[in-house]
């Protein structure tokens, strides 16, 4: 059972999410929040698996709420529904930690498919949309002047996984390793699992991130 705290500051918009979650057998609605604070409250209170979080809402937004329910260090992910029109959004709340994006527009299976993703540790955003977000954004990236070898979180890394963490970090899909290396699929996958446990990344979003933190990924030149 994925449980799942509904987060919008539009009483008709949280219906219809409650009403599509609730015909999924394998999902329950364990609370609703109209606002980031009464988010960072309940999901402290029922411990869901996935926080539904809309960005704009009244008082505290969904980013700020994202960071505060992710710094607790607690088992929810937050899936962040956004319509991409300020990409800035998406960037702070990637920043912030969520585990995924999906458009307000997403239709119902895709929406479905993205819950139980974050809810098994997945990221949703792909791999390619990722690296956009953080080209569009590097700047505000800290330049690394340090070996990124120096890095503790990389310190435990084999050679294979770095190569891994360095292709997270350049936007390719499991396929696109697996090609680049040549190695099964299956054997990519693997590595990306013991990548995310060594380096503390909840999600392969996150490792993005560390990558672009460590200098191991910078934007394209075209």
């Amino acid at each position: 059972m994925i449980t799942v705290l509904i987060v919008d500051d539009q009483n008709l918009q949280r219906f219809g999410f409650r009403v599509l979650l609730e015909s999924v057998p394998e999902m329950e609605v364990v609370g609703e929040a109209a606002h980031g604070a009464e988010a960072v409250r309940k999901t402290a209170e029922l411990h869901p698996d996935v926080v539904l979080m809309d960005v704009r809402m009244p008082g505290m937004d969904g980013i700020e709420a994202t960071r505060r329910i992710v710094a607790t260090g607690g088992r929810s992910r937050v899936l962040v529904l956004t319509t991409f029109d300020r990409d800035e959004y998406a960037h702070a709340a990637l920043r912030a930690g969520a585990s995924g994006f999906l458009l307000k527009e997403a239709r119902p299976d895709e929406l479905l498919a993205g819950i139980r993703a974050v809810a098994v540790g997945d990221a949703v955003v792909a791999p390619a949309l990722t690296r956009r977000l953080l080209d569009e954004f590097a700047h505000h990236l800290p330049l690394r002047r340090k070996d990124p070898a120096e890095d503790p979180r990389l310190a435990s890394l084999t050679n294979r996984e770095r190569e891994i963490l360095i292709a997270m970090g350049k936007g390719w899909t499991n396929g696109e390793i697996a090609a680049r290396l040549v190695v099964a699929e299956s054997t990519v996958k693997s590595h990306v699992g013991r990548v995310l446990a060594k380096i503390g990344a909840r999600d392969r979003v996150q490792a993005v991130i560390i990558a672009y933190d460590l200098g191991l990924a910078r934007p394209q030149v075209d």
